[in-house]
């Protein structure tokens, strides 16, 4: 538990709103988007930068282990507290007073606190979005501390791509704030320090402030979904779509039958449009886009798109076996529900991978073999972004399972999952969601040596207090 009088200080620095401390208020903190669940001794809610140094150098000088959480949307416990009691979380969600956009440089300066759909509804109006895809709806400085990455990784990149410069709050006994919140594109006068601080779970210091680079909101886009003649198809049908396709392509992902029945079975009010309502065993959504307005006389892109596939139809072993083009609403829809549809199909032990794309298919593939003998009555529910190497390897247990009382399972379980990942395949164990509590064991184990006194090094100059649930080191 926190003593009272840290409280009574920390209020005095954040004003009432800016500390919770009712169990029934910090519930919302304490709880994870999946399985997580801990308890909090406090919860801050700085509005300012400057608030988030003065709380953040008050913990540090008392000791006191902080959790940065931003909209508390991972799936690895990274934003949650442990179930001691002593955690203070320190949450994002007041940080959203500053929001300035340059029209010429086409990026924005904002606080880290804003949802990423609150940032786009106040793009649209511009003509302009922040490029990262993504089913759930984190707040900014979580998508930075993860580099997340989104379905439309394919075309424009991942959030490291689309950060031009970050304000940064050190966990020191100063709250030290650095200032890299630079809006160049082109910065080579010396260490890139702000890379630091994108993808490293805020281990090392609380993103408050970044500067982002936004693109031209589409005007124009076309979706199919797409039947590959076998998994191992799945890759040269990719690469046909790049070659006839080039910057129109911007989205290529992947959907097992096991993924698209659960979000069915999730969401009746979803159209299922495959013929008879017979779910093919894997199924591409492809998505091709413009960012102008149709021109007189130009090819609509379901034009574009039907002809590229009757091309890849007519190819000698052909990769392509069926498709058909279908509204953009339609078929997101569906690829957005996978993830809920997943977590309600039973007891779900997810895992963010990623591999070379020449692999992926190849991983998902033996793994579906094996698994009815390594582990019978675990279900396969997979899906991800192909095009990029992502995959979201979903594996599903009947809730009333005897599997789910061995103590030992889950850990069995994801052991051997990594080990065919990274040893196997090459792969990476956490693609997009980062580390945290979840993986840190898979992080201790699978990081050479020299790396980890590396990333331990920099700790003690940077966030020498005690900041977040992941150990780099």
């Amino acid at each position: 538990m926190i003593d009272k009088h840290h409280i009574d200080a920390l209020t005095e620095l954040l004003g009432d709103k800016g500390v919770i401390t009712r169990q029934e208020d910090m519930e919302a903190y304490e709880t994870g988007a999946r399985y997580d669940r801990g308890r909090a001794g406090a919860v801050l809610r700085p509005a300012t930068t400057a608030e988030v140094s003065a709380a953040v150098g008050y913990c540090a000088r008392n000791r006191l282990a902080l959790i940065p959480q931003a909209g508390n949307t991972g799936l690895v416990s990274g934003s949650t507290p442990d179930e001691t009691g002593s955690d203070v979380i320190l949450s994002l969600d007041r940080l959203t007073r500053q929001f300035e956009i340059d029209m010429d440089n086409r990026s924005v300066h904002l606080d880290a606190g804003f949802r990423l759909s609150d940032l786009n509804r106040k793009l649209e109006e511009h003509d302009l979005f922040f490029p990262i895809d993504l089913g759930a709806d984190p707040r900014i400085g979580g998508m930075i501390a993860t580099n997340t990455g989104g379905s439309r990784f394919l075309k424009y990149g991942d959030v490291r791509r689309n950060t031009l410069g970050l304000k940064v709050v050190l966990a020191d006994e100063a709250g030290t704030v650095l200032d890299l919140d630079c809006s160049l594109r082109k910065n080579n006068t010396g260490v890139d320090w702000k890379q630091i601080f994108i993808g490293t779970s805020g281990a090392f210091g609380i993103v408050t402030e970044c500067v982002l680079n936004l693109e031209r909101l589409p005007k124009q886009t076309a979706t199919a979904f797409l039947v590959p003649s076998g998994g191992a198809h799945v890759l040269p049908l990719l690469k046909a779509m790049e070659e006839r396709l080039g910057a129109y392509l911007s989205a290529f992902e992947g959907m097992s039958r096991n993924a698209i029945a659960a979000a069915f079975a999730h969401v009746p009010s979803l159209k299922n449009p495959f013929q008879g309502g017979n779910i093919p065993d894997y199924v591409i959504l492809a998505e091709i886009s413009r960012t102008w307005t149709p021109r007189e006389g130009e090819q609509s892109l379901d034009a574009v798109l039907e002809s590229v596939l009757a091309e890849i139809w007519g190819m000698d072993d052909a990769p392509l076996a069926d498709g058909f083009i279908g509204p953009p609403h339609e078929t997101w829809a569906l690829r957005h529900a996978l993830s809920e549809g997943v977590k309600h199909f039973g007891k779900l032990f997810a895992f963010d991978l990623s591999f070379r794309r020449g692999d992926i298919m190849a991983f998902c593939d033996h793994m579906k073999t094996e698994m009815s003998a390594q582990f019978p009555g675990v279900t396969v529910c997979d899906f991800g972004h192909i095009g990029d190497g992502g995959v979201h390897f979903n594996l599903v247990v009947e809730k009333d399972s005897p599997l789910l009382d061995e103590p030992s399972f889950e850990q069995r379980l994801r052991e051997w999952v990594f080990a065919v990942a990274v040893e196997q395949y090459h792969g990476s164990f956490s693609a997009e969601h980062a580390i945290g509590r979840r993986n840190q064991a898979y992080y201790d184990f699978y990081t050479p040596e020299k790396l980890k006194e590396m990333a331990a090094g920099l700790k003690p100059i940077t966030s020498p207090g005690r900041l977040g649930s992941v150990r780099f080191g």
